[in-house]
């Protein structure tokens, strides 16, 4: 795991609340990588990214820092999905062929507070530490 700090992240106050899901790839040290081999990297981003064009903020950034769980994906609530009490749902060994698409499924019905997370989601999710936790959820 690569040591330092995880990538900085802006403050948002809750005027400036995403109105749709935000979801972060991890791409950085592991994730992404040829560290975990067999997953078409690229591919799985770009599906993401088309799957959730008009549902979605589809980000990429450098490390996660939960490099034990790559590859890692973070899927934020939309503004409506906050105010129903979503949070933030981590993702990690997220490297089956279709665990895009359940993810894009999942976003596309409302995601986190919106809707019920999928079972297949349940067997990814983790709790990340406190400190990694803050720097992507401010």
């Amino acid at each position: 795991m690569e040591t330092g700090s995880p990538v900085s992240h802006r403050h948002k106050d809750s005027t400036q609340a995403e109105p749709r899901c935000t979801v972060t790839v991890c791409r950085g040290c592991c994730c992404g990588t040829d560290k975990i081999p067999g997953v078409d990297h690229a591919a799985q981003l770009a599906a993401l990214k088309t799957e959730l064009a008009s549902n979605a903020r589809v980000r990429a950034v450098n490390c996660l820092d939960a490099c034990e769980q790559a590859n890692v994906v973070v899927v934020q609530p939309s503004t409506a999905g906050r105010a129903a009490g979503g949070r933030p749902v981590w993702l990690g060994l997220v490297n089956a062929p279709d665990a895009a698409a359940d993810i894009a499924a999942w976003v596309r019905a409302g995601g986190p507070g919106l809707a019920e997370t999928p079972e297949i989601l349940d067997l990814y999710a983790f709790g990340p530490s406190r400190r990694v936790r803050r720097a992507i959820e401010d």
